[in-house]
């Protein structure tokens, strides 16, 4: 990895991509110490590592412990993507219509999914503005009143516009995957502060003669941490080689080739959408905590929605492997990725074009997202276990989440600089005749 960037780094087209990535990034993390006006930023320190807030400071990079503007960070816009997404399964037929029409559709899809980011992002502010509000503890708006709250609304739903914006640009003139790196950016900077809390838990207060059970426990975190970052990275790069045979052959190229097909084929984007999928509903049920928090309907779908219950660590690692199938089928398209290979005279050996390789993917895929939605399931569970099983914080119980993020962004975006890296050397193959030789 590090030869590979030193690599980059002195090539300048990659080197700039990554400097731009690294300037937007830096501009993000300033803008996460921006407090919202009429704000007491000091109220949430206190419930700074309930589970809610640990997962919104997962999308805003600490931004909401801050109440930043960028407090919401990209949250809305991954939920109105879902959103749209599922309603592509022929449920709104124009949208299944535009899916079809290549980039023209893409750009109608992306239009109305920031149409629907904003309403989201409006709503879940004041949602979740109000809610924190009513704990009578914290105080967190210093003047309350209608008005105050819609401004605040329209503050952070800019914010997090802003924010998605920030990583369109980082997709489309940087490095990596905009909105991951946005998140992978937060995540990283919140490590001192995570050492921090674990420092704080196991050693402050405790008599010399006891420290050897903090060690010991710090020992065991990190050799978990060295094991599980191993086994995700093993994970995330291994691949199903699919051979394939090609009927029309290119003089000088070769007859044969393979489709390489991931064994976690959504990579950590099911994390994210699970992520994201879950924390809506609680900033939702934070209005009516203060009417409405004896109520029976309201205690049970907080129970639900809460990952350090039971049922939430359940639904969590349900809603991982839904996704999983999901997206996985996304990314990899049966019917087009068979029609494509039709029109290139290139079939899978033992398998008859058209609708057969259609369903032999199709199978394959199957199988692929089952390991893989099993290995996220588990690798963001386990830490949800460990959580309730040593009383640990709950900002480590979402430590896989964390880590599976990290560890995929990672990987990915040190594939695109390879890429990068190798497009470039081919390049010498197209030079452009010199005028004096002519």
């Amino acid at each position: 990895m590090l030869s590979t960037l030193k690599g980059a780094f002195k090539v300048k087209d990659i080197r700039n991509k990554i400097l731009f990535t690294l300037m937007v990034l830096v501009i993000f993390r300033l803008g996460a110490y921006i407090t919202v006006p009429g704000i007491n930023a000091q109220a949430l320190q206190s419930v700074a590592s309930s589970g809610l807030v640990s997962m919104l400071n997962t999308f805003s990079g600490g931004g909401l412990t801050n109440y930043s503007i960028f407090a919401m960070g990209v949250s809305p816009y991954i939920t109105a993507q879902i959103i749209v997404q599922l309603l592509q399964m022929d449920i709104v037929p124009r949208f299944v219509e535009w899916g079809k029409q290549g980039e023209v559709g893409r750009r109608k899809l992306n239009q109305v999914t920031r149409y629907l980011t904003v309403v989201l992002a409006f709503f879940q502010s004041i949602g979740i503005t109000a809610g924190f509000n009513t704990l009578s503890s914290l105080n967190l708006v210093k003047n309350p009143s209608t008005s105050t709250f819609i401004t605040i609304g329209i503050i952070l739903t800019g914010g997090s516009m802003l924010t998605t914006w920030m990583g369109d640009m980082i997709t489309e003139k940087g490095i990596g995957n905009g909105i991951s790196m946005i998140i992978f950016a937060g995540i990283i900077a919140r490590v001192p502060s995570g050492i921090a809390q674990v420092y704080q838990q196991f050693f402050v207060g405790v008599e010399p003669q006891d420290l050897w059970q903090p060690i010991l426990y710090s020992i065991v975190l990190v050799i978990a941490i060295l094991v599980i970052v191993t086994w995700v990275t093993w994970v995330q790069q291994a691949e199903r080689r699919v051979p394939i045979q090609y009927t029309r052959r290119v003089a000088g190229a070769s007859d044969s080739s393979y489709l390489p097909l991931k064994v976690n084929v959504a990579g950590v984007i099911p994390v994210i959408f699970a992520s994201s999928f879950i924390s809506t509903p609680q900033t939702i049920l934070m209005v009516f905590a203060k009417n409405h928090s004896a109520d029976t309907w309201y205690q049970v779908m907080t129970n639900i929605f809460n990952m350090q219950t039971p049922t939430g660590a359940t639904l969590y690692t349900l809603l991982i492997i839904m996704f999983t199938f999901f997206y996985a089928f996304v990314q990899v398209n049966p019917e087009k990725l068979a029609e494509n290979l039709q029109k290139q005279g290139s079939y899978i050996p033992g398998i008859w074009p058209g609708h057969e390789t259609q369903s032999y993917v199709s199978g394959l895929l199957m199988r692929l997202s089952t390991v893989g939605s099993l290995f996220l399931g588990i690798v963001a569970l386990l830490p949800l276990i460990a959580q309730n099983v040593w009383q640990l914080s709950e900002s480590i119980g979402l430590g896989g989440t964390s880590l599976l993020i990290v560890v995929g962004v990672a990987i990915e975006t040190i594939s695109q600089i390879r890429g990068l890296m190798m497009k470039r050397e081919y390049v010498g193959f197209i030079k452009k005749p010199n005028p004096d030789q002519a």
